[in-house]
């Protein structure tokens, strides 16, 4: 599969980087995949409310921006993982980061009830 060009038009980074892993599914599918290969269906019971459809159709666009690598092994049934790409992994300190964030928000939350 080919990577989408951005065309430079934007001088926002972080426009492009949220062009790669926006969205409501691309960061879980990613931080599920930081630490080993996963097969589709396992993708699946990690991101249950996603449809096979919506988790499919995220999975080919991070492989088409290069983050992702696709397996697919010549067996019957067929099986088929994904896992991080050399330059995807460069996103695993972000996606840290945003784990790291969420829980200090999800903190800060339980206090603002208590005002």
């Amino acid at each position: 599969m080919r990577s989408r060009r951005w065309d430079g038009k934007s001088g926002c980074a972080v426009e492009v980087t949220l062009s790669v892993i926006g969205g409501v599914w691309k960061p879980i599918i990613l931080f599920h995949l930081m630490t080993r290969k996963r097969r589709f269906m396992e993708l699946t019971r990690r991101v249950p409310n996603a449809t096979q459809s919506m988790l499919t159709s995220q999975l080919r666009e991070l492989e088409a921006d290069g983050v992702v690598i696709r397996h697919v092994y010549p067996e019957v049934p067929p099986k088929v993982e994904y896992e991080l790409s050399e330059f995807g992994r460069t996103l695993v300190p972000v996606l840290l980061a945003m784990r790291e964030w969420g829980e200090t928000y999800r903190g800060y939350q339980s206090t603002q009830g208590d005002s």
